[in-house]
């Protein structure tokens, strides 16, 4: 039993691990940052302050999308070939060198670039977050052999609290000593960056892609000291038999309707949220003109609500199942979306505010905290789900395909947001295509039975 529960918290170390690729780099410090230098590059190039503002959250789209359906086509490729050789722990090593090696690179994403910079930034962004959803889907893949299948829904979210926790901490150490507002050169501390880096060249924001790889290859270490493979039988690669595994497993869902419910809702649903965190600070850049440490404050209040929720939504989804919670998650994003569509400083859906008081911003913190609780516990309990129409031996697979349903429609939607945005040259409107998704989502998991295909 010690030695299950020295795995069990292994496991979680990726979770604590990787998540600062979402909480710093994806949502909070390094892409409104890109969004900054982008708007600054376009307006130099002649456009407006809308039409800047606009160009550069599509520029960020296209990019997401690229690396998003990268990853939709090979993860159930990659899964099968995992599962057909026995091994998963490698993959893990290969794809947390990607990691590394792209949020490290984003040091030298420099404000006053060439659109050859906006590339480099994106394309280095891209192999990073490649990486880090390749070595998510063979951490996941393990998640069946660490208990028995009443517990996955509390070890799935107990990891995703885990992981909200670190990136957390991660987030205030950034703010604290590193992240310079734009204007004051100055960190959250009302100090200069640490180790003499020069606010004027943004060296203080710019540190957040080395700090990311550091984080990570720091607290892998549990994870690759305390997680062995399962014990199965090693197998030599077989391109032939890896590809005929998955040719059937995708002919099979036919005849698992709620697996293939499941996967397609998830297809929607869960690509939404990750481009509600992917746009989520551009937006508030954007729209509210939030500087780099508003945003990230803002971050702070939406980990710690995704910490919490993680950790209770685990305990409910014990008590409960994964699908009531996943449901309530999804309503509760659809309404957050509807009011992002229709904010502005001035009102809220033809509600006047005053652009010069707080209250906005305290309406986007609220929206921030919701979206924070209501992702937090999504994503556990999609986790458990998944894990509830799988065994063991076909996990690595079955998580590729997961994957796969959580990358479609991640390639749609930035794509989406691209598209819409640049149409009405609006970021607000820009967001209403998630609002579709999210119901598309709920609606075809009314399909899904609550335990998977679990015994009854």
């Amino acid at each position: 039993m010690v030695g299950d529960r020295k795995r069990i918290w292994g496991w979680y170390f990726f979770d604590w691990a990787s998540q600062p690729y979402n909480t710093l780099l994806l949502t909070f410090i390094f892409g409104p940052y890109f969004a900054e230098i982008a708007r600054g590059y376009y307006m130099g190039a002649g456009l407006d302050e809308e039409a800047a503002k606009a160009a550069a959250q599509a520029y960020w789209g296209w990019g997401l999308a690229i690396a998003s359906l990268s990853i939709a086509v090979l993860a159930p490729i990659l899964g099968a070939i995992a599962d057909g050789t026995g091994r998963r722990l490698i993959w893990v090593w290969t794809f947390s060198a990607f990691y590394v090696v792209g949020s490290f690179g984003l040091w030298w994403v420099a404000p006053g670039g060439t659109e050859g910079m906006l590339f480099w930034a994106v394309c280095l962004f891209g192999v990073g977050f490649i990486g880090m959803e390749f070595a998510t889907i063979f951490t996941n893949a393990l998640m069946p052999s660490l208990t028995q299948a009443d517990d996955l829904g509390a070890i799935s979210g107990s990891g995703f609290a885990f992981g909200y926790l670190g990136g957390l901490l991660a987030l205030v150490i950034m703010l604290l000593f590193f992240a310079e507002g734009s204007d004051s050169g100055l960190t959250l501390l009302g100090t200069p960056p640490l180790f003499g880096l020069d606010p004027e060249a943004r060296e203080g924001t710019r540190f957040v892609g080395p700090f990311t790889a550091i984080w990570f290859v720091i607290f892998m270490i549990p994870f690759f000291l305390w997680v062995k493979e399962p014990h199965t039988d090693r197998r030599p690669l077989h391109l032939g038999r890896a590809f005929a595994s998955l040719r059937d497993l995708i002919r099979s869902l036919r005849y698992r309707k709620s697996l293939s419910a499941y996967l397609a809702s998830a297809l929607f649903y869960r690509d939404a949220l990750n481009a509600l965190y992917g746009f989520g600070g551009v937006y508030a850049s954007g729209v509210l003109g939030w500087s780099i440490i508003q945003i990230g404050i803002f971050g702070i209040v939406g980990a710690v609500t995704a910490m919490v929720a993680a950790f209770v939504g685990g305990r409910v989804d014990r008590a409960i199942g994964p699908k009531p919670v996943i449901m309530a998650s999804i309503v509760v994003l659809i309404l957050v979306c509807l009011l992002m569509v229709g904010m502005t400083r001035e009102g809220v859906w033809g509600i006047a505010l005053d652009p010069a008081s707080s209250t906005p911003d305290q309406i986007f913190f609220a929206c921030g905290a919701l979206i924070g609780a209501a992702g937090g516990s999504l994503q556990a309990a999609s986790r458990t789900m998944m894990a509830r129409h799988t065994t063991p031996d076909r996990a690595t697979e079955a998580f590729g395909l997961y994957a796969l349903s959580g990358k479609v429609a991640s390639f749609m939607a930035p794509a989406l947001i691209a598209l819409v945005t640049t149409i009405s040259g609006s970021q607000r409107i820009g967001i209403a295509p998630l609002v579709v998704l999210f119901l598309i989502g709920l609606v075809l998991l009314s399909f899904v039975k609550p335990k998977g295909e679990m015994p009854a």
